[in-house]
């Protein structure tokens, strides 16, 4: 059951990632790799601006210290997620599901999951699987098409993940004025590093992780969970 559970969470995930990674194949082509090259890229690597920014540097030809360190900017904050979400994994989830779900953690499969209690190893398995085909498949079909698809459809595909990501955080908002509240806060960060010219300097992918570490830690100091309930979930 948990496992069905997972997929049925997943469906949604899986259509957006198909969507949003037809621009990534179109451009993966566009940059010279090869429809192999480009789905390998997405089958080992669920980040798309990770995704984005390697693909840049590689149609740069630049060296393997600048895309690791590139990728290390960007994706840092699954780490945090990581460790988000192993304060709610069952006892079950040994050291190799552990690296499984590390593997595995997008933002929005982050979203879905810290919305349970409490994960098991079938529910973020039937979590991810569908979520990770739809990466991969939605960027094979966008590296077999080539530059066919027009313009405007492809600049629509663009913004699809913000879309998706919206559509996974507004329902546990909604529910809940403690994450509104964090949200809210994220958001304000967001839009000071963005707007504020002293600030200009700072990467996207370091602030993303700035406005994540801040938020969580005012919403740990605002609304701190008593040891039961800690215990409960």
């Amino acid at each position: 059951m948990d496992f069905k559970r997972g997929l049925r969470d997943g469906i949604p995930i899986c259509l957006g990632y198909f969507s949003v990674s037809i621009a990534f194949g179109v451009l993966a082509i566009q940059k010279g790799l090869t429809w192999l090259e480009a789905l390998m890229i997405s089958f080992f690597n669920l980040t798309s601006a990770g995704q984005y920014a390697g693909l840049t540097i590689i149609a740069a030809t630049g060296g393997l210290v600048e895309i690791a360190l590139s990728q290390l900017v960007i994706n840092a904050r699954y780490a945090l997620m990581g460790i988000s979400l192993s304060q709610k994994l069952e006892d079950k989830f040994t050291s190799t599901y552990r690296m499984v779900l590390g593997f595995a953690i997008t933002d929005e499969i982050f979203a879905v999951a810290s919305s349970n209690k409490s994960i098991s190893r079938a529910y973020f398995a039937g979590l991810a699987i569908l979520p990770i085909l739809g990466w991969s498949s939605g960027t094979l079909f966008g590296a077999l098409l080539g530059g066919t698809l027009p313009a405007i459809i492809q600049s629509a595909l663009g913004v699809a993940l913000y879309g998706m990501f919206i559509a996974s955080v507004v329902p546990a908002a909604k529910a809940d004025h403690k994450v509104l509240i964090v949200v809210g806060i994220s958001i304000l960060c967001s839009c000071l590093l963005y707007y504020v010219p002293i600030f200009d300097l700072i990467s996207d992918g370091f602030a993303v992780i700035i406005c994540t570490v801040i938020a969580a830690a005012l919403g740990a100091v605002l609304f701190p969970r008593e040891e039961a309930e800690s215990d409960a979930v």
